[in-house]
């Protein structure tokens, strides 16, 4: 009998989750660069409150990216095995390119540098996640601070007009502290609070997370050193155990033997032991 020719499907479904995976490869650093000159050029145009020719320059930076991140999305999402779900399961990839159409919003394409980091320390040791937890933390700060300047600072009544305090707010509410002394009046600044806010709980999360895992982890490497201890202690008992079992067998073997009283049996062999005055010759 012939053998049976390979599922047209699994091998089809292979094909497309190498060809995703290489085209990500391939995109990481490219779209990494893109994500930091977005942000180059965002900063630029916020801290500079640019006008006229340089604030157009930015713009065309800032579209740039965004259309090469659009552009990574759809190709991902034609390479993917099942493309329905494969839509359903990255809403958020969805969000990130459908929603920086609309100015303020336009920050959410960082998520994508966020990403990009976040699969190169999804499988690495507990040292690069917190550097990971650490550096997210630094660009959500920075990031927030933009939206949020940019969002508040032409607002009628805005408490937040400059960077400094822009950052400070960042601070404080990402830390959950909260102080109140500043906060957002605009529609646009408190949906950026919010974000900031379930930033602030996930970092917690995070750290905790952490802590818990290198508590855990130092119990059970004390656990297996006292462990390999008794087990070297009960190996050297049973060794000593097993000499003096094996010394007292052969004590038992070249002793002299006793009379029924527990007595030395004599020596008939020797003179006077054993004989009285008349067995004398």
């Amino acid at each position: 009998m012939g053998s049976r020719p390979p599922a047209t499907g699994a091998v089809g479904g292979y094909g497309h989750r190498v060809k995703q995976k290489r085209w990500q490869e391939i995109t990481e650093w490219p779209l990494t660069v893109a994500a930091v000159l977005f942000l180059a050029a965002y900063a630029w145009e916020v801290l500079g409150h640019l006008t006229g020719a340089t604030a157009a320059i930015a713009e065309v930076v800032i579209n740039t990216t965004w259309v090469l991140f659009v552009l990574d999305y759809l190709i991902n999402l034609l390479l993917a095995e099942r493309r329905g779900r494969w839509f359903t399961t990255h809403l958020f990839d969805f969000i990130v390119v459908a929603l920086p159409i609309l100015r303020p919003l336009r920050l959410l394409r960082l998520v994508t540098l966020v990403s990009i980091l976040q699969r190169r320390a999804g499988a690495a040791f507990r040292g690069r996640v917190i550097l990971f937890a650490a550096s997210s933390t630094a660009l959500l700060l920075f990031v927030a601070s933009l939206a949020m300047l940019d969002a508040e600072r032409d607002a009628p009544g805005a408490l937040i007009t400059t960077f400094p305090q822009a950052l400070w707010w960042a601070f404080v509410t990402i830390t959950t502290v909260g102080y109140g002394d500043l906060y957002p009046v605009t529609g646009t600044g408190r949906f950026i609070a919010a974000g900031i806010m379930l930033g602030g709980i996930a970092l917690i999360g995070v750290v905790t997370a952490t802590l818990a895992s290198y508590i855990v982890e130092r119990v059970t490497q004390q656990d297996e050193t006292t462990d390999k201890r008794t087990q070297e202690q009960v190996r050297s008992l049973t060794d000593e155990i097993r000499q003096l079992r094996e010394e007292l067998r052969q004590h038992d073997t070249t002793r002299p033997p006793h009379s029924e009283h527990g007595t030395a049996a004599p020596d008939k062999g020797s003179p006077g032991i054993g004989r009285g005055p008349s067995g004398a010759t």
